[in-house]
C-alpha cells in the first residue's frame, strides 16, 4: 500500500498521540528519574544538627581564626570568626577552601615510599616508621641531618630544631618570607623582640612594596582595619598609600597608588626620610647625624630617576606624613619573600623620624614568649638560617649534602627561587623524607612520603604572625578526626626521637603546647575553646639607623635587562606549601590563565614600544631561565615591567594546578645582600621575544 504525504503526517500523529496517552512511558520515565537520583555522586545535603567550632587555619599564612560549620559531625564550611583578632569575622580564599581539601581526592591517605622503578607504592605505618628510624640512624654528627619547616610560626618549629639539634646538626630551616629580613633589620637597629604594626590605630599607613590587603603579614585584619576606617558613605578616618610597580589589589584599594620600579623600596623610602630631616624631622639616636648625610643623597630627582615617581608626588607624601597624627610606615617585597634587610631598614628608620616607634598607631616591639623545648632553637635563631643560600652552596658544591633530610608541610622544589636548582640539591640527598598532606613537587623527589593530618585535624598553634601589631597566641582544635590513614606530625616526631635516643625534652604535642601557652601567659583551656590569648605589651626599642650598615647594604646589582620582573602574589591561587584550591580555580581570570597557558602583564605604552599585541605569545627569559606565556595589555603596570603572578605552573599535586600556565619562579635567582648576606630575588630583570 502506498503512503502518500498526508498518510504519513496521519500515522505520525496517531502515533505520537498514541505515545503520549498510555501510562508505561510516563512510568517508565518516573522510574528512571528516582534511580538516577540514588546515583552515589550525585551532591547530597547531609541531614543532621548544625554546630560550629572555633579553631585557626593552619593552611591560611594570615593566622586567621575560623568557625568550622558542622552537619552531624561533618566538616562542610569555614567562615570568619568575628570574635578572633586576626580575623574579626573575615576569612581569606585560603581558609575558606579548607574543608574542601580535607575531602581533596589528591589528599595522602597513607605513607608511600619510591620503589626502585621511581613509582610509589602504599605501605602501612610500621614499615614507614621502621624505614625513616633506620633512615634518620645514619645520619647523625656532622650537620647530617638537615630540616625545612613550611610552618611560619607553629612550636612544632622548635621540636623540629631540636630533633636536628640533638642529631647533631644545625641545618634548620624555615621556608623564605618576610620575617627573616625584618628580623635582621631590626637586630642590627637594636631592636628587641619582634616587630610589629598597629595597622588598626594608624590614621595614616605607607605600605612601600608590601601587599598589605592582599598577601603580606596579617592581611584579613589589616583589611578589616581598612574597612573600618573607611565607613560606607562618611569620611575615611585613616589614609592608605600604596606604593610599588603594580596595581593589585593592595594598590587598588588604597586611597591613593604610587607606582614605583621593583626592587627600589629602599631608595624611596630614603628619599622621603630626606624630605622629612630638610622639614625639621630629628631623633635623639646617636647616630642621626651620619643617617642624615645618608638620606640627604636621596633628593626628591635622585628619587624620581631611579624609582620612576614623580618628585612633586614624593613631596606631597612626605608633607602628608608629617601631618598625620599616628603616621605608619610598612616596607616589604610585593611578593612576601625575597627582600632584603636594607628596605626594612629604611622603612624602620621613616617610623623613628616620625616618632612612630613603639606607640599606638605606629611600630610597636612586641615581646616573643621564651621557648618551651630546650634543646629547640629560639624564634630569633630560627630567622637566621637562610635555607636559599645553604642550598646554593650545596647544589654548587661549596658544602657537602646531609646525608637526611626532612620536609615538613613545605615545598622548596616548586616555592623557592630557582627551584629546579633544590631538585639538583635534594639529588644529592641519599635519604629524603616529605611530611605532607598532599604529593606535591618536593614530595616527588621524596623517598618517604608521610602523610600528615590537616589543620582541622590536628592539635596546633600560631603565634603571633609576622606584621601582628599586638601579641596574638592561638589554639588550633581538630574538628574531626583524620578522614584518612594519617597522623599529626608532632607525637610521631616525639616518639621517633625517643627510638633514636634524642631528648627533646617534651613528653608530648599537647605537654609542648600547654606548656607554650604558660609562656605567653594564656590560658589553654581558654584557648581550647577558641578565644585567642592577645596582649598590647611591647618591649624595649633603644633603636639606631646605622647608615653604616644601610649604605653598602643598598648596593645590590640589579640585572642590566630591558625589562623588570614584578611577581605578583594573591591568597586564592595558592601559597609556598599550597597549590590552588578547588573552589579558588571559579575565582581565576580569563587574563589570567586560559587553558593551560598563563599571562604575564604589560602596559600599552611597554607592549607598543616590543612591538606587542594582546594575547601575543612570548618567551621571558634571563640567565636562570625561560617561560612561554601570552600578553595581557592592562594599564596599572610601571613602564618597562613585566608582572607575572604566582601560583601557577605546579608540575604536581592535583589536576586543578598542575599543568596550568608558568612558574615565575623559574626566573627569579638569589643574590646576596651586601653586609648582611640575605639572599635576595626582589630585583630580577628579563629579556622578552615572541614565540
Amino acid at each position: 500500500m502506498a503512503l502518500d504525504r498526508r498518510g504519513f503526517l496521519k500515522f505520525i500523529g496517531g502515533a505520537t498521540a498514541g505515545i503520549l496517552a498510555t501510562p508505561v512511558v510516563w512510568k517508565g520515565l518516573d522510574d528512571v528519574s528516582i534511580w538516577s537520583q540514588n546515583w552515589s555522586w550525585i551532591p547530597r545535603n547531609i541531614k543532621g544538627a548544625n554546630s560550629y567550632v572555633p579553631t585557626v587555619s593552619k593552611l591560611c599564612p594570615t593566622g586567621i581564626g575560623v568557625r568550622v560549620r558542622l552537619v552531624d559531625g561533618r566538616p562542610v564550611r569555614v567562615i570568619g570568626n568575628p570574635e578572633h583578632p586576626l580575623s574579626k569575622g573575615g576569612v581569606s580564599s585560603i581558609a575558606a577552601a579548607e574543608v574542601q581539601m580535607l575531602y581533596s581526592p589528591a589528599r595522602m591517605k597513607r605513607p608511600l615510599k619510591r620503589s626502585p622503578d621511581g613509582a610509589y607504592v602504599m605501605i602501612s605505618w610500621e614499615e614507614a616508621e621502621a624505614m625513616l628510624l633506620d633512615g634518620l640512624k645514619a645520619a647523625k654528627g656532622g650537620d647530617a641531618l638537615a630540616c625545612i619547616s613550611g610552618d611560619d610560626n607553629g612550636t612544632i618549629n622548635e621540636l623540629l630544631s631540636a630533633f636536628v639539634q640533638q642529631s647533631g646538626s644545625k641545618s634548620f630551616f624555615l621556608m623564605p618570607g618576610e620575617a627573616q629580613p625584618a628580623a635582621k633589620a631590626w637586630d642590627l637597629m637594636g631592636g628587641e623582640g619582634q616587630i610589629g604594626y598597629d595597622i588598626e590605630k594608624s590614621d595614616f599607613v605607607l605600605a612601600i612594596g608590601a601587599n598589605v590587603l592582599e598577601a603580606w603579614g596579617t592581611a584579613i585584619r589589616n583589611r578589616h582595619a581598612f574597612g573600618a576606617s573607611h565607613p560606607h558613605g562618611a569620611e575615611p578616618t585613616a589614609q592608605f598609600v600604596y606604593a610599588g610597580p603594580v596595581l593589585n589589589n593592595t594598590a587598588t584599594g588604597a586611597d591613593d597608588w604610587l607606582p614605583i620600579r621593583p626592587g627600589t623600596e629602599s631608595a624611596f623610602a630614603l628619599g622621603l626620610a630626606h624630605l622629612l630631616i630638610k622639614a625639621g624631622a630629628s631623633s635623639s639616636a646617636p647616630d642621626f647625624d651620619a643617617f642624615r648625610s645618608l638620606a640627604a643623597s636621596f633628593s626628591p630627582e635622585k628619587v624620581a630617576a631611579q624609582t620612576g615617581v614623580d618628585a612633586k608626588a614624593l613631596t606631597a607624601l612626605a608633607q602628608a606624613l608629617a601631618k598625620a597624627k599616628h603616621p605608619l610606615v610598612i616596607v616589604g617585597s610585593e611578593f612576601s619573600q625575597g627582600a632584603g634587610a636594607a628596605p626594612v631598614m629604611a622603612g624602620i628608620a621613616l617610623n623613628m623620624l616620625l616618632g612612630s616607634v613603639n606607640r599606638d598607631g605606629g611600630l610597636r616591639a612586641l615581646p616573643v614568649a621564651r621557648k618551651v623545648v630546650p634543646a629547640g632553637m629560639d624564634r630569633k635563631a630560627m630567622l637566621q638560617q637562610d635555607l636559599t643560600l645553604w642550598a646554593s652552596a650545596i647544589a654548587s658544591g661549596k658544602a657537602k649534602a646531609p646525608k637526611a633530610m626532612l620536609v615538613y608541610e613545605a615545598n622548596p622544589v616548586y616555592a623557592l627561587p630557582q627551584g629546579s636548582a633544590f631538585k639538583d640539591t635534594l639529588a644529592k640527598v641519599p635519604f629524603k623524607v616529605a611530611f605532607t598532606s598532599f604529593l606535591d613537587e618536593t614530595a616527588m623527589q621524596c623517598d618517604l612520603v608521610i602523610p600528615v593530618s590537616m589543620g582541622l585535624e590536628r592539635l596546633d598553634d600560631v603565634c603571633t604572625p609576622y606584621g601582628c601589631g599586638e601579641v596574638v597566641y592561638s589554639l588550633a582544635t581538630p574538628v574531626t578526626a583524620p578522614l584518612f590513614d594519617t597522623k599529626p606530625a608532632g607525637d610521631a616526631l616525639i616518639a621517633l626521637g625517643g627510638k633514636l635516643g634524642l631528648d627533646l625534652g617534651v613528653a608530648s604535642f599537647e605537654d609542648m603546647l600547654k606548656a607554650k601557652a604558660a609562656a605567653h601567659g594564656a590560658d589553654f583551656d581558654k584557648l581550647a575553646e577558641g578565644t585567642a590569648f592577645t596582649s598590647r605589651a611591647t618591649v624595649g626599642a633603644n633603636l639606631s639607623f646605622r647608615p653604616d650598615v644601610l649604605s653598602k647594604a643598598l648596593d645590590v646589582k640589579a640585572p642590566a635587562l630591558p625589562l623588570a620582573l614584578a611577581p605578583v602574589m594573591k591568597l586564592n591561587m595558592g601559597t609556598s606549601k599550597t597549590a590552588i584550591p578547588p573552589f579558588n580555580t571559579k575565582t581565576i581570570r580569563r587574563w589570567e590563565v586560559q587553558g593551560k597557558e598563563g599571562y604575564v602583564m604589560l602596559n600599552g605604552a611597554t607592549a607598543r614600544k616590543l612591538g606587542l599585541a594582546q594575547h601575543d605569545r612570548v618567551v621571558l627569559s634571563n640567565p636562570t631561565g625561560k617561560v612561554t606565556v601570552r600578553v595581557n595589555i592592562f594599564e596599572g603596570v610601571m613602564n618597562d615591567t613585566v608582572a607575572m603572578p604566582l601560583g601557577f605552573g605546579h608540575t604536581a599535586f592535583d589536576e586543578f594546578s598542575k599543568g596550568k600556565g608558568e612558574n615565575v619562579m623559574h626566573l627569579l635567582a638569589p643574590s646576596t645582600e651586601p653586609v648582611t648576606g640575605l639572599a635576595v630575588w626582589t630585583g630580577a630583570g628579563v629579556n622578552i621575544a615572541k614565540a
